[in-house]
């Protein structure tokens, strides 16, 4: 009986410490690209990414409510938070991904989507910054053009309201335009009448990595 107590300590202990090695591996990363949905779709593709949530940071006023960022006088912007595995995908990767997914040359929002809270930035941590400052170059280096796109402290991050999480694959039905339709739907149909994609193939052609 000791014997068998014995074993089931070390193995909870090796769990423990299983547990701890995934743990010191998974890294956060904050990036704006406009419309928090098509970022964290995009995101949620790449492999090693745990998990990407829509979010506002980067403003005045704790806790915001959608109505309030995008009335632009809260100085939040709609911001995606990236989990991912580090010993799967590095930060490079993701910074270098977030570019080619944007129009970087746009300081007045994105696509169709006009505004400050729609505008592009990195928000880093101070192991995060340099990987950013590659990642800009090698954007204005790549496409010749000013990279308008700012690197920015990491602050704290707001989770959005739920009904924005997953929406490009949620099944919940809408009343839109086009009459009842899924989340998911109407998803698909505002990210065409954006012109998001069309906007970043023109931008970085077969470098764009999440034209659908």
């Amino acid at each position: 009986m000791f014997k068998i107590k014995v074993l089931a300590v070390l193995v909870a202990v090796g769990l423990i410490a299983n547990a701890k090695t995934a743990a010191a591996q998974t890294e956060t990363l904050t990036v704006a690209g406009g419309c928090f949905w098509c970022v964290e779709k995009d995101f949620e593709r790449v492999p090693g990414v745990i998990e990407a949530v829509s979010g506002y940071t980067g403003g005045s006023v704790d806790n915001p409510t959608y109505k309030q960022v995008t009335s632009g006088r809260t100085g939040h912007y709609e911001a995606v938070q990236i989990t991912y595995d580090a010993s799967r995908v590095s930060v490079d990767t993701l910074l270098s991904l977030f570019f080619r997914s944007v129009d970087p040359t746009d300081a007045g929002g994105q696509f169709c989507d006009r505004g400050d809270s729609y505008r592009t930035a990195i928000f880093a941590t101070s192991g995060q910054e340099a990987a950013a400052q590659r990642a800009k170059a090698d954007a204005q280096a790549e496409l010749g053009q000013s990279i308008v796109t700012p690197i920015l402290p990491k602050t704290q991050f707001f989770e959005a309201e739920a009904y924005h999480q997953d929406y490009y694959k949620s099944d919940e039905r809408i009343l839109t335009r086009f009459g009842l339709k899924t989340k998911a739907d109407a998803y698909k149909r505002y990210r065409a009448a954006c012109g998001r994609d069309a906007k970043v193939k023109e931008l970085w052609g077969s470098d764009a990595p999440f034209i659908n």
